[in-house]
């Protein structure tokens, strides 16, 4: 059986995406069968706004991170899963720092799917974050 896009890079035949690697990210669990993940992120001083907290765009950013990846590790080989939607609420400033995000798979329907993820530094809550996600077949 082949391997997802997800899961080869997850055994190291792939690199993971830069996008990923920029937000220093880190997969500490998964769950295929739940549709579960947490991600370890490094909040870095160059994510920091005039104030020095963590600016929310990338915040968003590691909530997608943690969202799609949850739903991607449930792919078979030849799918992927871009998001169509995104919607974040801010609860906290985060500062620089580790910042940990689990994220979990809501519902999936036929192609369209619901997603959900909380981003968290310490006990603290800093951001919520909903998604919708649509299966894809990879053209190449």
């Amino acid at each position: 059986m082949s391997k997802s896009l997800f899961w080869k890079m997850m055994d190291g035949e792939l690199p993971l995406p830069a996008a990923a690697l920029t937000l220093g990210a880190t997969i500490t669990h998964i769950s295929r069968d739940e549709g579960t993940i947490t991600v370890e992120f490094e909040g870095k001083p160059e994510f920091a706004n005039p104030v020095g907290t963590i600016q929310g765009g990338f915040l968003a950013a590691m909530l997608d991170d943690t969202m799609g990846p949850a739903l991607t590790a449930t792919l078979p080989a030849g799918e992927f899963a871009p998001t169509l939607e995104l919607k974040t609420s801010f609860f906290a400033p985060a500062t620089v720092g580790k910042l940990v995000g689990y994220g979990r798979v809501v519902a999936r329907g036929g192609s369209v799917c619901f997603l959900e993820g909380e981003l968290k530094q310490g006990d603290k809550l800093v951001a919520r974050a909903s998604a919708t996600a649509i299966i894809k077949k990879i053209s190449r």
